[in-house]
């Protein structure tokens, strides 16, 4: 780097890019380095305008440790160009393109000129209830040519300049956006091996049975014609796990149920009806995985 001066702009971005998305490195790269961050929250909206060139940004196994990673980047390219990488794969994003990133994984972003992007942040469950665990193409560039990439950028500039927004309109805002960009994200899988239309098959038994009480690791894997260890490490390759999957998929259900709920039903008779017999552990396990307990998530969604 040329001065001492640029050397701070570049500690004190990659700070921001820290404290702000979560823990990254970052290398320099030929050319004069530039680098902003404007941080905008409209709601359930997370997201971050990065404008940066001449710097390589990266996150490795390390990094992922050391931060939440329980969020997918949906990467809008608002000017100039990015290099992403993740996965084997790299993309090439030009302005008005999309991408994914998975932030559990490795990845690398690599800015040669000055661009500009933004990077809103969507939970795992949002991508989890989409998608199905169906393999998504992360790093893949989606052409701003196509009708759905063009009416996402739409679907973001109007929420972002929107004030008025409530908390279950921006939520309903960020999933519409997920809704329209899944077929892209999955359109290069043509032919599912067999290993995964069987894994498909056991999501579909579990949402199907998924009030019964009967639904253990041990009914699934005999319905599945599978023996449970099998069963497990199916799961496990996922990087999942059976018992926390059926917990989550519950959850998710009575998070439906609540945003519609008055203030008559009983939040305890919700759980339980969902499998929850105990109200305790519903709403420790809610709150875990929503960060407000049930009684709240209901009251912001009234």
């Amino acid at each position: 780097m040329a001065c001492a001066s640029e050397q701070e702009q570049y500690q004190h971005w990659l700070a921001q890019i820290n404290q702000v998305c979560g823990r990254f490195n970052a290398q320099p790269t030929e050319g004069k380095f530039y680098g902003e961050l404007e941080t905008s929250y409209a709601r359930s909206l997370k997201l971050s305008t990065v404008t940066a060139g001449g710097v390589n940004l990266f996150r490795s196994r390390q990094e992922i440790a050391q931060s939440n990673d329980a969020w997918f980047y949906t990467v809008f390219q608002l000017e100039g160009s990015a290099e992403i990488e993740q996965d084997d794969r790299r993309a090439l994003l030009k302005t008005g393109d999309i991408t994914l990133i998975d932030a559990s994984r490795p990845c690398s972003i690599n800015w040669q000129e000055k661009s500009r992007q933004i990077s809103l942040l969507v939970p795992r469950q949002i991508i989890e209830q989409q998608c199905r665990f169906q393999e998504i193409s992360c790093a893949t560039a989606l052409s701003r040519t196509l009708p759905t990439v063009q009416l996402s950028h739409r679907l973001l500039m109007e929420s972002m300049s929107n004030a008025d927004l409530s908390d279950r309109e921006s939520e309903a805002a960020l999933e519409a956006m997920i809704c329209l960009l899944r077929p892209a994200f999955q359109q290069r899988e043509i032919i599912q091996p067999r290993k995964e239309r069987q894994f498909q098959h056991v999501v579909a038994l579990i949402d199907d049975h998924i009030q019964s009480e009967s639904l253990r690791p041990e009914w699934i894997a005999a319905e599945s014609g599978m023996s449970v260890r099998s069963l497990y490490r199916m799961f496990a390759e996922k990087g999942l796990v059976v018992a926390q999957y059926i917990k989550n998929r519950r959850l998710d259900l009575c998070a439906q149920v609540l945003r519609t709920a008055g203030d008559d039903e009983k939040l305890a008779g919700i759980g339980y009806s969902w499998g929850f017999t105990d109200h305790s552990h519903f709403s420790t396990a809610f709150k875990q995985r929503f960060g407000v307990s049930p009684g709240e998530y209901r009251r912001r969604y009234r």
